[in-house]
C-alpha cells in the first residue's frame, strides 16, 4: 500500500497542459471582482484598462517564463527558476509563502466560493447554517462543503496524474464554453441605453471613485494611480496560477516545447475570455449596477438581466463548475512545489516521495490539511489581499532571473527564448515594481503583512539548514 516510485510519468499532452493553465486561472474571480474594479475606477473605459493591463502583464510573464521552463523542465516550476537564478534561500522563501498562504489559502477561498454558490441551489448548505459551535470556532455547512470538495479532489489527484488531468481538461473546456455562452447571450440581451451610458457619455474615461450607493468622488493624480493598483488586485487574483503547467513540467510530454507553449496558449485564451466577459457586463449593466452588485456578484446581476429569474441558477451552476475545476488545477500544481522543496532537503523528506501512482501523495495530503484549516479560519479573504503584492514580487524576481541566467549560465540550452527580450520582460519588471510600490502606499496594511509573512521564511530557512539531515526525515 505504501509502495513508492522513483520518477514522474510523462502523461500530459499540450492540450492537457493548456487546460491546466486556463482552468487554474478561471475560478470565481471573473464573476465577482469587476464590482470592486468598477468602484475603484468609476468608468467603463478604465474598467477595461485595468483588465487590459493585467492581461498584458500576465501574457508577458507567461511568454517570459517560457524560456525558464525550457531551460529547467522539472517539477516545481517557479521554485526551481528562483533557485537557479538566485539561491536556495530565495527559492525557499517563495516555497514557504506558497505553502503557508498563496496556494493553500487560494485553494480554501476557491473551495468556499464553490460552497457559497452551491447554497443558492441547496440553502441548507449556506454559510449561515452553523453545524457545530465550539465556542472558539464555529463550523458552517459551507465550510464543511468546501473541505469535502478539497478532500475529494485530493483523493482524485493521489490516484495519478491521469485522474487529475481527466477532471481538469473536461471541466476547463466546459467552463470556457459556458463563459463564451454567457457572453453570447449577453450580446443578444444587449441594452443600447446601458451601452450608451457606459461608452458614449462624457464619463467613459473619467477615473473616479464610485461608491456602492452611486455617489462619485474625484481622485488626486497620485490617488488615481493607487486606485488603478487597487483595482488590479482583483484582476491579478483572477488571472493568477497562469504558471500552473510549469509546476508539473516533469509530467508533461516534450516539456522543452509544451510547457512554454501551454503557458502562452492558456493565458491568451483566458485573457480574451475575461475581456469579452467584462465587455458584456458593460452592455447589460450600468457602472452603478456593477459597483452596487449584491455581495459583489456582478455576474449574477448580469445573468438576471440576461435570463431573468433563472439567471441566479445559471450563474450558480457556472461558478460551481468553474471553482471545482480551478481547485483541481491548484491542488495538482501546488503539491509539486513542496515535492521539489523536499528534494532539496528543505521540507519533510516524505513530501519528496512519489506514491505507487507516481504522484507526490504526502505533499498532496499535507496541502489538503493546511487548506482545510484555512477553510475553518475564515481569514483567507484578508490573506489573499495581503499576498497580492508578494505574488507579483516573486514574478518580478523570476523574470529578472532571465537576465541573470543569461549571464551566469550562458551555455545552458535554451530551446525557447523569452518573446520580445529584453523589452517585454523589462516592461513587466517596471510595471510590477510600480504596482508593488503603489500597493505599499495605498494598501499598506495588506502589503506589509504579506511581506512579513514571506520574510518569516528567512529564519525558518536557516533553522532547517542547521538541523542534521536525519531530522528532516
Amino acid at each position: 500500500m505504501n509502495k513508492t516510485t522513483s520518477g514522474f510519468r510523462s502523461s500530459l499532452g499540450l492540450m492537457d497542459a493548456t487546460m491546466l493553465v486556463a482552468g487554474s486561472m478561471i475560478g470565481s474571480g471573473i464573476f465577482i471582482v469587476s464590482a470592486d474594479i468598477a468602484r475603484n475606477t468609476g468608468s467603463a473605459g478604465w474598467l477595461m484598462v485595468v483588465w487590459l493591463i493585467t492581461g498584458f502583464m500576465t501574457l508577458t510573464a507567461a511568454l517570459s517564463y517560457g524560456e525558464l521552463s525550457a531551460m529547467f523542465p522539472k517539477a516545481g516550476g517557479q521554485y526551481i527558476y528562483l533557485r537557479e537564478a538566485y539561491s536556495p534561500l530565495v527559492s525557499f522563501v517563495f516555497g514557504w509563502t506558497f505553502f503557508t498562504v498563496i496556494q493553500t489559502a487560494t485553494i480554501a477561498a476557491v473551495g468556499v466560493a464553490f460552497a457559497k454558490f452551491t447554497a443558492y441551489l441547496l440553502p441548507q448548505l449556506d454559510e449561515d447554517v452553523i453545524l457545530w459551535d465550539l465556542g472558539f470556532l464555529q463550523v458552517s455547512a459551507a465550510q464543511l462543503v468546501s473541505i469535502v470538495v478539497i478532500l475529494v479532489l485530493t483523493i482524485v489527484n493521489t490516484r495519478g496524474v491521469n485522474s487529475g488531468k481527466a477532471v481538469q481538461t473536461s471541466i476547463t473546456i466546459v467552463k470556457i464554453v459556458s463563459l463564451l455562452g454567457l457572453v453570447l447571450f449577453g450580446l443578444l440581451a444587449f441594452d443600447g441605453e446601458v451601452w450608451r451610458s457606459n461608452w458614449l457619455s462624457g464619463d467613459t474615461w473619467n477615473l473616479r471613485r464610485l461608491a456602492a450607493d452611486g455617489s462619485l468622488s474625484d481622485y488626486t493624480m497620485f490617488a488615481a494611480l493607487g486606485a488603478i493598483a487597487a483595482g488590479m488586485v482583483g484582476a491579478i487574483f483572477s488571472s493568477d496560477s497562469w504558471h500552473a503547467s510549469s509546476s508539473v513540467a516533469g509530467e508533461i510530454k516534450n516539456p522543452h516545447r509544451n510547457v512554454g507553449l501551454s503557458l502562452a496558449l492558456g493565458t491568451i485564451i483566458v485573457t480574451v475570455v475575461y475581456l469579452l466577459t467584462n465587455l458584456m457586463y458593460t452592455g447589460v449593466l450600468t457602472m452603478e449596477q456593477m459597483a452596487g452588485s449584491d455581495k459583489d456578484r456582478v455576474a449574477m446581476a448580469a445573468a438576471q438581466e440576461i435570463f431573468g429569474p433563472m439567471g441566479i441558477t445559471v450563474i450558480a451552476v457556472m461558478i460551481m463548475v468553474s471553482t471545482f475545476g480551478c481547485n483541481n488545477g491548484l491542488i495538482m500544481a501546488g503539491a509539486r512545489v513542496y515535492y521539489s522543496m523536499a528534494q532539496d532537503g528543505l521540507f519533510f523528506r516524505k513530501v519528496g516521495l512519489l506514491n505507487r501512482f507516481s504522484v507526490p501523495g504526502v505533499a498532496l495530503w499535507l496541502q489538503c490539511v493546511i487548506a482545510a484549516l484555512w477553510c475553518l479560519s475564515g481569514k483567507y479573504g484578508d490573506l489573499l489581499d495581503m499576498i497580492s503584492s508578494v505574488v507579483v514580487i516573486f514574478y518580478v524576481l523570476a523574470i529578472i532571473g532571465i537576465f541573470r541566467l543569461r549571464k551566469s549560465q550562458p551555455d545552458i540550452p535554451r530551446p525557447y527564448k523569452a518573446f520580445g527580450y529584453p523589452v517585454l520582460p523589462m516592461i513587466y519588471i517596471v510595471m510590477g515594481v510600480v504596482f508593488i510600490a503603489l500597493m505599499a502606499v495605498y494598501k499598506p496594511t495588506y502589503t506589509w503583512s504579506g511581506i512579513i509573512i514571506a520574510a518569516l521564511g528567512i529564519p525558518v530557512y536557516y533553522l532547517i539548514r542547521k538541523k542534521p539531515s536525519s531530522e528532516s526525515t
